[in-house]
C-alpha cells in the first residue's frame, strides 16, 4: 500500500511537518498519514443519529400530549416548531464539532511509531512507539471505515478526557488511543500490522529477543499479546 501524502501547507504552523511536532530523526520515515471520515465520526463518536432519533421520539411524545389535551392550530404547531428548531440546532452543533474534530485530527504511521495529532481548541500530539503498543483491534463501519484501537501497557496511561473522542468506548480505566473512522480501514490496519512486525523483526536482530506473534483473533488486524 502506498503511503498517503498530505499538502506541505497546514494550519498548525508550529509543527515541523503536518502531524509531527518535531523533525523526524535519521532513519525514521513516514509510512502513512490519514484523517477520520468526519461524517462517520459524527455518527459513531458524536452519536448524531441516535440523538436525532431521541429528539424525534420526544417531539412525537410532545405532539401526542398536546393533541390529547385538545390543542389545535397555532397552540399545537408553535410548541412543536420550537422543539424541532432546538433539536435541529443541537444536531447542527454536534455535526459541526464532528467536522472540526475530523479536520483537525491527523494520524501518522512512521516505521517506528504511531503519532496522533488531535484536538479542536487545544491541540495535543501523542507519540506511541511500536514497542509500547501491547495490542490492537479493529471495528468495522459502513463504507469500509474502521476504528483501530491501540492497547498500551498498564504503566503507559493517557487520560480518557485527553483522548476523547479518539478512544475506544467503555475503556475508561485503561483508555485505548483509537484511530477513529479511518477510510479504507482494512488496508490501513493491515499496513499497521506489517510495519509493527517489521519493527519488531528489526529489534529481534539487534537485541536477540523474539518478537511476539499476534493472537488468532478474527476481529483483530494488528498485534495482540505481550510485546518486547
Amino acid at each position: 500500500m502506498k503511503a498517503r501524502t498530505v499538502s506541505a501547507t497546514h494550519e498548525h504552523e508550529w509543527e515541523a511537518a503536518p502531524g509531527l511536532p518535531s523533525t523526524l530523526p535519521d532513519g525514521e520515515t513516514i509510512v502513512w498519514q490519514g484523517t477520520p471520515d468526519w461524517k462517520q465520526l459524527a455518527v459513531h463518536a458524536f452519536h448524531v443519529r441516535k440523538i436525532a432519533i431521541y429528539f424525534a421520539l420526544m417531539v412525537g411524545v410532545q405532539f401526542t400530549h398536546l393533541w390529547g389535551d385538545g390543542l389545535v392550530g397555532r397552540e399545537l404547531i408553535v410548541p412543536i416548531v420550537v422543539s424541532l428548531s432546538m433539536a435541529s440546532l443541537a444536531l447542527a452543533l454536534l455535526t459541526t464539532c464532528a467536522w472540526f474534530a475530523g479536520k483537525s485530527s491527523l494520524y501518522t504511521f512512521t516505521n517506528k511509531r504511531v503519532v496522533m495529532r488531535i484536538g479542536i481548541v487545544l491541540t495535543l500530539t501523542f507519540n506511541l512507539p511500536y514497542r509500547r503498543i501491547a495490542g490492537a483491534s479493529a471495528k468495522d463501519y459502513a463504507d469500509g471505515c474502521q476504528d483501530i484501537a491501540l492497547e498500551l501497557y498498564s504503566e503507559d496511561r493517557i487520560g480518557w478526557a485527553h483522548l476523547w473522542p479518539h478512544q475506544k468506548a467503555w475503556h475508561v480505566k485503561h483508555p485505548q488511543p483509537t484511530l477513529r473512522c479511518i477510510p479504507n480501514g482494512k488496508q490501513v490496519s493491515e499496513l499497521l500490522f506489517k510495519v509493527w512486525q517489521e519493527h519488531h523483526q528489526a529489534e529481534k536482530i539487534v537485541t536477540g529477543v523474539s518478537a511476539p506473534r499476534p493472537a488468532n483473533d478474527s476481529h483483530s488486524s494488528a498485534p495482540q499479546g505481550a510485546m518486547a
